[in-house]
Parts: structure tokens; C-alpha cells; sequence
């Protein structure tokens, strides 16, 4: 049920496609991030350590398999076709964007519906709030999180100093020089209390750690974009599951 990879570069949209009698053959590492095993990248990992057989026979990377195929990672049957799902969670303080905790703080996973392989994408900090997603597909982790695609997201923050004064706005602009590298905000505008920042990047605490660089410490910090989906008035701690047009919003197609 596995032909090889004509070329490492070819676009999905030349996966065979369905037929009455013969299902649709799709490389195996999308496969595995569309089941939530996995983002794609993790996945050809997996693939490479031999970690996966389809039909029987480890699998190499290059592999396509249709849904017909028997897929195992370490042995264990993986069940690849359940629909994709994603939330939109509006999150508060003091819950850990993790699966799990060592130190037995409360996870945002603990705010949505249990369902196999769901995980955040992304992180908001434990003292940070607002928007986060969490999914079941791969695929989509993959479109928000991997720097080639430089997601935007926008985060209203409130500081101890108040409102930002223009010369800040124009250093975060201009950017500023963190312990990991310079960063810059795509757009910056003063806000009461604070600012408004939009970043094209998501680095560990990156919005806290740029205010700390002009002078600003941040005492409230709420993310209310992610690319052109918005937090709206969603309740703190409420969630809702992603509909068409806020896959549109993600520039994201599911299908």
C-alpha cells in the first residue's frame, strides 16, 4: 500500500486522489500530523529513527500509504483518520500552556474536551491570557508555529509604568536586542494603560522581555489575534471549536 515519493518538493495537491475502489495514497508524515501523532517535521524524524512500519515493513522516508495501510509507531496501531479537531480557548492566568506539569499546576488542557493527541499550539505563559489554539491536526501547528510562515499576533498589554510613551513605540519598532538574538514588533501603537503590539514571531516571554528593553514592566498581558483570527468576546476560560471561516482567518484549509 506504499509507492515511493516522486520528489521530496512536490505540493500536496499532487497526492492521488480518491477513487471509488482505490483510496487516495498521501505521504506518510502527513499522514501522521493529520492524525495528531505528530507536526510533519517530528514526524519524518520518527519515520528516519525507524520508528514506523506500514504493513508490516519499517517505513522510509519518501513512503506514501493510503488509508487501507496498517501504520504502527513502536509497535503500536495508530488510528490516523479520526476528523481533526480545534479549539479556541480563550485562556486565563495561572494555567500552564503543557499537557502535563511536573509541579502540578493546572494545564489548559484541563479547560476543553479530552480528545487523543490534542495539544496547544504554541505557548501562552502561565501569568499571559487570551487567545490559544489547541487541535488534533499537525498540519495546522505546523502553519502557526513555523517561522516561514510568520503568523502574526497581536497581545493588548497593560504595564506599571502605563501607557507607552512614542520613543518606546519607536524602539519596538526599530527593534530591540534580546539575550537570544534582536527583535523588532511589526507594529506598536499606545493603548490606555499600555500598548498594542503586533510580533511576527513567538519567542519565549518575547513581548515581556522587548517592554523590559524600553523601560516598561508588564504587569497584564492578553493575546487577542493570531493571524486574522480574533479572540472576540469569548469568556475567559470558555472555548469553541473552529469553524470554516476561521480556518479562512488562519489561512489554513483543513481538507
Amino acid at each position: 500500500m506504499v509507492s515511493p515519493e516522486r520528489d521530496e518538493h512536490t505540493e500536496d495537491t499532487e497526492d492521488t486522489e480518491d477513487t471509488e475502489d482505490e483510496p487516495r495514497a498521501e505521504r506518510l508524515q502527513k499522514l501522521l500530523a493529520r492524525g495528531g501523532v505528530a507536526s510533519r517535521r517530528k514526524a519524518e524524524e520518527l519515520i528516519a529513527a525507524g520508528r514506523v512500519s506500514v504493513d508490516g515493513v519499517t517505513a522510509q522516508l519518501g513512503e506514501r500509504a493510503t488509508r487501507a495501510a496498517e501504520i504502527r509507531l513502536d509497535g503500536r496501531l495508530l488510528q490516523l483518520y479520526r476528523p481533526p479537531v480545534s479549539y479556541l480557548l480563550n485562556k486565563p492566568r495561572g494555567y500552564v500552556t503543557t499537557a502535563a506539569d511536573e509541579r502540578g499546576r493546572p494545564t489548559v488542557l484541563e479547560l476543553v474536551p479530552e480528545e487523543p493527541g490534542l495539544h496547544p499550539v504554541g505557548r501562552l505563559d502561565l501569568d499571559s491570557e487570551g487567545l490559544l489554539l489547541l487541535t488534533t491536526d499537525g498540519d495546522l501547528t505546523l502553519r502557526l508555529t513555523h517561522p516561514r510562515y510568520g503568523q502574526r499576533k497581536e497581545y493588548r498589554v497593560w504595564c506599571v509604568e502605563g501607557q507607552l510613551s512614542a520613543e518606546a513605540l519607536r524602539s519596538l519598532l526599530a527593534g530591540v536586542l534580546l539575550d537570544d538574538g534582536p527583535a523588532a514588533a511589526v507594529s506598536a501603537a499606545a493603548a490606555p494603560g499600555g500598548a498594542t503590539i503586533v510580533l511576527g514571531e513567538g519567542r519565549k516571554r518575547q513581548v515581556r522581555r522587548m517592554l523590559a528593553e524600553v523601560g516598561y514592566e508588564v504587569e497584564r498581558l492578553k493575546r487577542t489575534r493570531v493571524a486574522g483570527l480574533e479572540l472576540g468576546d469569548l469568556p475567559t476560560g470558555s472555548w469553541r471549536l473552529l469553524q470554516a471561516e476561521d480556518f479562512g482567518a488562519l489561512g489554513y484549509n483543513p481538507a
